[in-house]
C-alpha cells in the first residue's frame, strides 16, 4: 500500500502551506486574545485584592472604633470613683489630716457601689444617706455626726459633708 504522491501537486502544496500558515497564525490570535484575557483578569484580581485588603483595614478601624466605644459607654453607665469631701473641718479646728482620715473612712463604707450601674446606685442614695449620717464619728475625743449637703451620682459619685456636733 502507498501513499499517493500529492506532495509534488501545487494545489496540494498551497493547501498544507495555508494550513500550516494558518495554524501558526490562528496559534499567534489565540496567545494574544489568551494574553490580553490573561492581563486583564490579572488586573482585575490584583484591583480587587487591594480593594478586599483597604477594606479588611476599614473593617478593622471601625471595629475598634465600635469596641473602644463599647468600652467608653459601659464606663459611662457604672460608678468608676468616689470622691468625699468635708467643706467645714476649719469650723471646728481640726487639722487636715483628721479630716482626710474621715473622708478616707467614708470612701471605704462607700466602696461597694464601686462598678455598681448608675440605675441601682440612684435607687439606693437613701441608703447611701443613711450610711453616712447614722456613722458617728470621733475626731480628737469630741463626738460628730456627718450631714450630706450635696451628692451628685455619675460615673464618679462626689459627696459634700459637713461636720456637726452630736447632741
Amino acid at each position: 500500500m502507498r501513499i499517493p504522491p500529492l506532495y509534488r501537486k501545487r494545489s496540494w502544496q498551497r493547501f498544507f502551506a495555508g494550513a500550516a500558515i494558518g495554524g501558526v497564525i490562528s496559534w499567534l490570535i489565540f496567545l494574544y486574545m489568551f494574553g490580553v484575557w490573561q492581563e486583564k483578569h490579572t488586573k482585575l484580581i490584583r484591583e480587587q485584592q487591594e480593594h478586599i485588603t483597604d477594606l479588611n483595614d476599614e473593617i478593622k478601624i471601625w471595629q475598634d472604633e465600635y469596641k473602644a466605644a463599647n468600652k467608653r459607654n459601659i464606663e459611662q453607665l457604672t460608678v468608676q470613683k468616689i470622691n468625699v469631701k468635708i467643706t467645714n473641718g476649719e469650723k471646728y479646728d481640726l487639722d487636715s489630716y483628721s479630716v482626710y482620715v474621715e473622708e478616707d473612712s467614708v470612701k471605704e463604707d462607700l466602696q461597694m457601689m464601686v462598678a455598681k450601674d448608675l440605675d441601682t446606685v440612684y435607687k439606693s442614695k437613701d441608703l447611701l444617706k443613711k450610711i453616712i449620717e447614722n456613722k458617728p464619728v470621733r475626731i480628737n475625743g469630741k463626738r460628730y455626726k456627718l450631714v450630706i449637703k450635696e451628692i451628685v451620682i455619675y460615673t464618679t459619685i462626689s459627696i459634700q459633708l459637713e461636720l456637726q456636733y452630736e447632741k
